[in-house]
C-alpha cells in the first residue's frame, strides 16, 4: 500500500492531523494498535471530540483508512508519531509508546522517508532516543532519511484555532530535514515556523505549557487568600486584563487537567533534575495546582458548616466532570480528586455532565442527575467544576440551594460563593 503519510496514533492529536492531510489531498493511513478504534474509524465512527462521525465518513470517502498492521509504513513517504507520553507512577517520562512506534518504523524504514515525532517529550528525545533506534538498521538520519520534531498544538474544543490555522513549529536534525518537514506541513497548515533544531522545537512545546502551568498556579494560590483579605479576585483579574501590554489573564479553578498542563512540565523538570539542578518554578506550580482539589473540598465543608450541615450525609452535586468545558475528555480532571475527597468525608454524591453518560470514582459509580436545575434545587451543596455551555449560570444561581462556583461563571448572588 503506497501512501503519502502514515499517522501513528489516532487520538486527539493524530486524528485531526490525518483529517487535515486527507482534506488537502494526501493519501493518508492511520496506524493504531487499538482494535476498537480502527474498526470504529473504518465504519465511520469518531472517538475524538473535535472530529464528528460525518468528518470521519468524509475522510473515508477521500481515501483515508485506519490499520493495525505496521507494514503500511513501508510504503509511506512520511510517518508522523502522535502517541501518548504519560508519566510513570514515579513521575518520570514514560516513552514506552514512542519507543514502540519507533521500533515499528525502524522495521519498515525506507530511504527518503520523512519521520516526524509530535508527541510531547523532553529536549533531546529525537536525537537521543528516536535517531539511534532508526539508524540501527544502517540508514543515516539527514542522509538516507529525514528526521524532525514538530510539537502538537491541538486545543480540544477551541472553536477559533484548529490544526490548519495554528502555526506549526518544525525542527530537523539537519537543515534539509527541517525543510522537508516544513514542505509536508505547508500542504495543510497556514504557517510553518522553522526552529534551529529538534531540541529547540521540543523545548518550545514545554515552554508554552510551563508558562501556562506557572501562571495558573499563581492565580490559584491567590484565590486561597484573596477571600480572607476581602478581595474579589475575579474582578481584579477582569480589571488587570484591560492593560493592553505586559499582562495575560489566567483564572483560578479546582485544579488542572488534560494531558498538557499536569503532565508536560514534568518532562522539563525531569530533564533539568538529570543535570543535578532543581527547577523550583515547575515543582512549586505542581504543588500548588495539585493542592487545589483539597482546597475546594475544604471550602465546600466550610460552606456546608455555615449552612448548618456536616459534610457527612450531605447531598453534594458536582457539575461538569471533564477537564475542560464543552468536551468529553476526562484525562487528569480535578473533578475526580474532588469527588474522592468528598466521598471520603461521607458526602452523598451525584453529578451532571452533558458530555459524560457514566462516571465512576474509585471504581464506584456516581449517580447521574438527569436535570441539573432540579438536582441543584434539592442538593445541600452544588459545586460548579466545569461551566459547559449547556449549564446556564444565571438559572443555576437562582435554583441552587447553595452554590460553590469554582470557575467564576456566575454573577454575584446571595446563594453563590466563588473560589
Amino acid at each position: 500500500m503506497s501512501t503519502d503519510l502514515v499517522v501513528i496514533g489516532l487520538g486527539y492529536v493524530g486524528l485531526p492531523l490525518a483529517r487535515a492531510a486527507t482534506a488537502a489531498g494526501l493519501r493518508v493511513a492511520g496506524l493504531d494498535r487499538r482494535a476498537g478504534v480502527v474498526a470504529g474509524l473504518n465504519a465511520g465512527r469518531s472517538h475524538v471530540d473535535d472530529i464528528s462521525d460525518a468528518d470521519v465518513r468524509e475522510m473515508r470517502a477521500q481515501g483515508f483508512t485506519a490499520v493495525r498492521e505496521p507494514e503500511v509504513i513501508a510504503g509511506a513517504g512520511a510517518v508522523v508519531i502522535c502517541v501518548p507520553t504519560p508519566l510513570t507512577a514515579h513521575g518520570a517520562p514514560d516513552l514506552g509508546a514512542v519507543r514502540a512506534a519507533v521500533a515499528d518504523i525502524a522495521a519498515h524504514l525506507r530511504p527518503g522517508t520523512l519521520v516526524v515525532l509530535e508527541s510531547t517529550t523532553y529536549p533531546g528525545t529525537t536525537e537521543e532516543v528516536v535517531r539511534p533506534a532508526l539508524e540501527a538498521g544502517g540508514l543515516r538520519a539527514g542522509v538516507d532519511f529525514h528526521l524532525a520534531f514538530s510539537p502538537e498544538r491541538i486545543d480540544p474544543g477551541n472553536p477559533a484555532y484548529g490544526l490548519e490555522n495554528t502555526p506549526k513549529v518544525v525542527g530537523g536534525v539537519t537543515p534539509d530535514c527541517s525543510k522537508t518537514a516544513r514542505a509536508l506541513y505547508e500542504r495543510f497548515v497556514t504557517r510553518v515556523v522553522e526552529a534551529k533544531g529538534t531540541r529547540e522545537a521540543e523545548m518550545a512545546k514545554l515552554l508554552e505549557n510551563t508558562y501556562r502551568h506557572v501562571n495558573i498556579a499563581l492565580v490559584n494560590e491567590m484565590s486561597m487568600f484573596c477571600r480572607e483579605i476581602g478581595v474579589d479576585l475575579w474582578d481584579a483579574i477582569r480589571c488587570a486584563a484591560t492593560k493592553p501590554f505586559g499582562f495575560a489573564p489566567f483564572h483560578p479553578g479546582p485544579g488542572v487537567g488534560g494531558h498538557c498542563i499536569p503532565i508536560d512540565p514534568n518532562y522539563l523538570s525531569y530533564k533539568v533534575r538529570s543535570l543535578g539542578i532543581p527547577f523550583r518554578f515547575v515543582e512549586l506550580a505542581q504543588e500548588i495546582n495539585q493542592r487545589m482539589p483539597v482546597h475546594v473540598v475544604d471550602r465546600a465543608a466550610e460552606l456546608l458548616n455555615d449552612a448548618g450541615r456536616a459534610v457527612r450525609g450531605a447531598r453534594v452535586l458536582l457539575l461538569g466532570v471533564t477537564y475542560k468545558a464543552d468536551i468529553s475528555d476526562q484525562r487528569e480532571s480535578p473533578a475526580r480528586a474532588v469527588a474522592e475527597r468528598l466521598r471520603a468525608r461521607g458526602a452523598a454524591l451525584s453529578y451532571f455532565d452533558p458530555h459524560v453518560a457514566r462516571w465512576s470514582v474509585g471504581g464506584v459509580p456516581v449517580e447521574r442527575a438527569d436535570d441539573y436545575l432540579d438536582a441543584a434545587g434539592v442538593a445541600d451543596l452544588t459545586v460548579l467544576l466545569q461551566p459547559h455551555r449547556e449549564i446556564d449560570p444565571a438559572l443555576l444561581a437562582d435554583r441552587a440551594r447553595l452554590l460553590f462556583d469554582t470557575r467564576g461563571a456566575t454573577a454575584d448572588h446571595p446563594r453563590v460563593s466563588k473560589l
